[in-house]
């Protein structure tokens, strides 16, 4: 590797800085020539696309006097965006990236939490689960699973990791390769800020190099949280979201503590091939989410298998067994009863909440303003922070919804007003999502809960419906699981601010109804589509009954 010199001018702003080369493998599991289906070069594959920065690029380029016009701390799914678009624009821009290894040594290439160990895993591990309750339904089909039928279907744990970590792999490499062609230039190093335009970046082997830039996105992401109980601490008897899904062992009996998204969904994934799951929960499921939905959602884990432990606080966590996966026990008491409860397993996860990943950055030395309570940045509707050429878009900043395409939405339109002209700022509400459960959760708009506080409970229409998938009346499964409603505001026509739905695909369908949602749409203009037969989407341009009216809810007939 090449020495990373840093020149000082005046003021201690660094004028030149002669780049390392940068190390890029590409992984064994990808086809050279080939990235994400786009086909490339070896030259272009392997072709560094930026030059040394001097005070002569500098100068002619830009208005000032730093080596980038755009530098992004964080490669997850909002910085890449935000880089490759300012890239666009021909400003000299770069990134850096540095993951942190959990304290089980997990650790993963460029393309943050959603690609290595966040939204791509989870859905991949979801279909798994999926593939598993297909099989069991296979024979009410007419399939024949074995010849004896008895026969019971085995999942292999480290395969499906092995394909997981390759898929993953490629889509690293992939970001890579999208940079390069970018020319936008990558620092695989951890940064923290010297002043609000000058960054030290501090790579892997402790070589640094120091950095100015105009203009600074912060997109750093979030980590999962510990426990502050024994046991529960990093490094100690627990793992996290980071290091389930590259496991390199099968789990065995797995506890999961915590009630959001992120533990119902992997509970769901592990129950469904096969592993003996129990979710423990201090308070509420999916804090925030329509409670009425999340409490079906605890309904459908529950009578798949998952033994829910409600109203449940862990006390400590002990090991009695070494070993991959060992033994370890769960304590908690019953909030309710004071009960003590043991619970043995091999394998504990902690799904207990997420923080951002800003305190190594010196925010505070920079006059950067975070919230007191959650350590996230303040940044204003243009996501600009409290300086004003320092910028922050995804999960670490405040009062932002903690979704990939949110990020990548702020990066862009960030991109587009800086550097092309645009004034287009991200609009917050109204956002689609959904929850990868057996039973697929989908959302947009307000909770039921939200819908009373803004327009109080007499101003609203409640349309619901409950009725069974016609893939699930064969096996007869599931019946009155599925659950559809949409929440009105009547003085406003019915103009429709809640669109909530339990069912098969609900990514799919709650992603087709947004734009419905985004446009304002009213009751009526639903009941004036046609639906798609047999479809369970097509129950929302017939949905009819209110909880007003206390009138049967479950759809009957096809």
């Amino acid at each position: 590797m090449g020495t990373v010199a840093s020149t000082k001018g005046s003021g201690g702003i660094p004028e030149v800085v002669v780049r390392a080369e940068i190390p890029f493998d590409p992984v064994e599991e990808v086809d050279k020539g080939e990235v994400n289906g786009e086909i490339v070069t070896e030259e272009e594959e392997l072709e560094s696309p930026v030059s040394s920065v001097s005070t002569e690029d500098v100068s002619t380029v830009s208005d000032h006097p730093y080596n980038f016009d755009f530098f992004v701390v964080g490669g997850g799914s909002g910085g890449l965006a935000a880089a490759i678009q300012a890239s666009k624009y021909g400003k000299r821009v770069g990134l850096c990236d540095f993951v942190t290894p959990t304290p089980s040594g997990t650790s993963w290439g460029l393309g943050g939490t959603c690609v290595n160990v966040g939204c791509i895993p989870k859905k991949l591990m979801h279909q798994a689960a999926l593939i598993g309750q297909h099989l069991e339904d296979a024979p009410s089909f007419g399939w024949s699973i074995s010849p004896s039928h008895d026969e019971v279907l085995g999942h292999s744990w480290t395969t499906m990791v092995e394909k997981i970590k390759a898929h993953i792999q490629s889509l690293n490499w992939g970001y890579r390769v999208s940079l390069q062609k970018a020319e936008v230039e990558y620092f695989n190093a951890l940064a923290h800020f010297l002043d609000n335009h000058t960054l030290k970046l501090t790579k892997n082997d402790g070589e640094v190099v120091e950095i100015t830039s105009d203009k600074v996105l912060i997109a750093t992401g979030g980590r999962p949280r510990y426990l502050d109980i024994e046991g529960g601490k990093p490094g100690e008897f627990c793992i996290t979201s980071d290091d389930i899904f590259s496991l390199p062992y099968h789990p065995g009996k797995v506890v999961i503590i915590g009630g959001s998204y992120i533990a119902l969904e992997t509970a769901g994934f592990l129950n469904g091939i096969g592993i003996d799951v129990t979710l423990m929960i201090r308070s509420q499921l999916l804090r925030g989410f329509d409670q009425a939905m999340a409490e079906k959602i605890g309904k459908v884990l529950d009578k798949h298998g998952v033994q829910m432990l409600r109203n449940c606080v862990p006390t400590h966590v002990v090991e009695v067994e070494e070993g991959n996966p060992g033994k370890r026990i769960v304590y908690a008491i019953n909030s309710q009863s004071g009960e003590v409860l043991e619970e043995p397993c091999n394998t504990v996860i902690l799904a207990v909440g997420r923080s951002p990943q800003v305190t190594t950055l010196n925010l505070e030395g920079i006059g950067v303003e975070v919230d007191p309570t959650s350590g996230k940045i303040i940044v204003n509707e243009e996501e600009g922070t409290t300086i004003e050429n320092c910028y922050a878009v995804g999960d670490c900043c405040e009062g932002r919804p903690e979704l990939t395409p949110v990020a990548i939405q702020a990066g862009v339109l960030l991109s587009k007003r800086l550097f092309g002209g645009g004034n287009l700022v991200t609009d917050y509400e109204k956002i689609p999502t959904s929850v990868f459960t057996p039973l697929e959760y989908g959302c947009v708009g307000l909770s039921e809960e939200e819908a009373k506080e803004k327009y109080q409970e007499e101003n609203l229409e409640v349309y619901h419906v409950t009725a069974q998938p016609l893939e699930f009346t064969l096996p007869a499964r599931d019946k009155e699981a599925c659950y559809s409603k949409l929440i009105c505001v009547k003085s406003e026509g019915e103009r429709i601010v809640g669109f909530h739905y339990l069912g098969p695909n609900a990514g799919e369908v709650t992603q087709g109804f947004a734009l419905a949602l985004k446009l304002n749409a009213r009751k009526e203009d639903l009941d004036e589509c046609i639906g798609i037969h047999p479809t369970c989407a097509e129950l929302f341009t017939t949905i009819h009954v209110t909880k007003r009216s206390g009138e049967n809810w479950v759809k009957t007939g096809c």
